[in-house]
């Protein structure tokens, strides 16, 4: 992102909380459906902002603790 239309500060705050806890399920869900119908690069960034800005991106640090971990991706690897 570094040096692109992207490098706002406000963006580096939105990925770093995105690396930190779990996307609620309605970002994800909102997050889901603009991808799908193709949305431009600059439409899901301010998404993402605006969603991160009504702290509604990530799940809390509350809400996080008190879950069970869980498996949301396996993947086997099958010989030839």
């Amino acid at each position: 992102m570094s040096g692109t239309l992207f490098d706002i500060k406000p963006l580096h705050r939105a990925v770093e909380a995105l690396y930190a806890r779990p996307l609620q399920e309605a970002a994800k869900e909102t997050l889901n459906r603009d991808l799908r119908t193709g949305a431009s690069d600059e439409k899901l960034v301010e998404l993402v902002l605006a969603l991160h800005e009504e702290d509604r991106l990530c799940v809390h640090d509350d809400d996080a603790r008190g879950r069970e971990p869980r498996i949301i991706c396996s993947l086997g690897v099958k010989g030839a």
